[in-house]
């Protein structure tokens, strides 16, 4: 096996302006059957994600074997909203956007929409004044261990020799969706026209020219970094390794995921007084839900070196993470402007 390609997000900067979501969007999934597909999304956290409750599906490994989950329905994505564009603004004979009646199983009629990838956008958790919400952007994580790859009855799933990058060989998958009940994460889709399984690529035919993946590279909150992991020059290799401030999500699915995470350290939390507390605004305790163990540690870590750039004084994680220079994100042969 050689380089392992992966990406770290610094969940401090992520506004959830989802232009990610729209550059991956209109790279790759623009054809037939992949209407519903986001490789990449950004979700509110706490909320139920997208698909609807995925963290509940299943899948991943347990005792050594791939645990089969719940193949995600696609009602759990949600249906596809068509509005009166044309009658608004090329015909002229309507004054407002409107949701059009939509032709299911021969007949005109509405269905109602009672899900999205959206659906719970800025919705927070906990009570005011110490309410709390921040966004979690995911994508296929490439995993050191997919349990994708091993559940595929006809190995139409692999991982790229030169950079780890997972893919699905779409001349060989046959729609047997196992990879979708294997996935823990649901970054798998079934294109229900092609009938095959489609995912995220890591944007490798932009890795191949020294260009960053679309999404981290429109990011304008600079807060994806992309590398490789044993490049201990690089940024992944101090956020993963060194400072250990980057984090894999739920790492207790065991496939070893190749994105982190970098956990939101949101505003102090208020007593009953009204003055500033101690106690963390998002509890611990779902941090470590979503990040495991380890987060306890790279939270008191982010917050030591916080403390340093405050005082005036040098740190290297703080000029890491603030990357001033869009090229030092991303740390890849040969970066080109686009």
């Amino acid at each position: 096996m050689g380089q392992q390609i992966a990406m770290v997000m610094d969940l401090n900067k992520c506004i959830g302006c989802q232009t990610c979501t729209a550059a991956c969007k209109s790279l790759w999934t623009d054809e037939e059957g992949q209407d519903y597909m986001l490789w990449n999304n950004v979700e509110t956290k706490p909320g139920r994600g997208y698909p609807k409750n995925w963290e509940t599906d299943g899948g991943g490994w347990k005792d050594g074997r791939v645990r089969y989950g719940r193949t995600p329905a696609l009602a759990d994505h949600g249906a596809e909203v068509e509005l009166n564009h044309k009658e608004v603004y090329f015909d002229g004979t309507a004054d407002r956007l409107q949701r059009k009646a939509a032709n299911f199983e021969g007949t005109e009629q509405s269905i109602p929409s009672d899900y999205g990838s959206n659906w719970d956008e800025d919705t927070s958790s906990g009570e005011y004044p110490n309410n709390y919400h921040f966004y979690l952007p995911r994508m296929c994580n490439h995993c050191t261990k997919p349990s994708c790859l091993e559940a595929c009855p006809v190995r139409a799933i692999y991982k790229r020799e030169e950079d780890g990058v997972v893919l699905v060989d779409q001349d060989k998958c046959r729609g047997f969706r196992q990879c979708n009940r294997a996935c823990p994460y649901d970054k798998v889709y079934y294109n229900y026209v092609t009938k095959t399984s489609q995912k995220c690529i890591f944007c490798f035919p932009r890795l191949e020219q020294g260009i960053a993946p679309a999404c981290a590279r429109q990011c304008p909150g600079r807060l994806r970094f992309v590398g490789y992991l044993d490049d201990v020059g690089g940024p992944i290799f101090k956020l993963v390794y060194t400072y250990k401030v980057a984090l894999p999500l739920h790492p207790e699915f065991g496939t070893v995921p190749n994105v982190f995470y970098v956990p939101p350290l949101l505003p102090d939390s208020f007593d009953e007084n009204g003055n500033f507390s101690d106690d963390s605004r998002v509890p611990l305790s779902y941090y470590r839900e979503l990040f495991g163990p380890d987060v306890d540690q790279a939270l008191i870590t982010l917050k030591a070196e916080m403390a340093l750039k405050q005082q005036n004084q040098p740190s290297e994680l703080m000029d890491l993470l603030i990357a001033k220079d869009w090229k030092s994100l991303f740390k890849i042969t040969d970066v080109q402007e686009l």
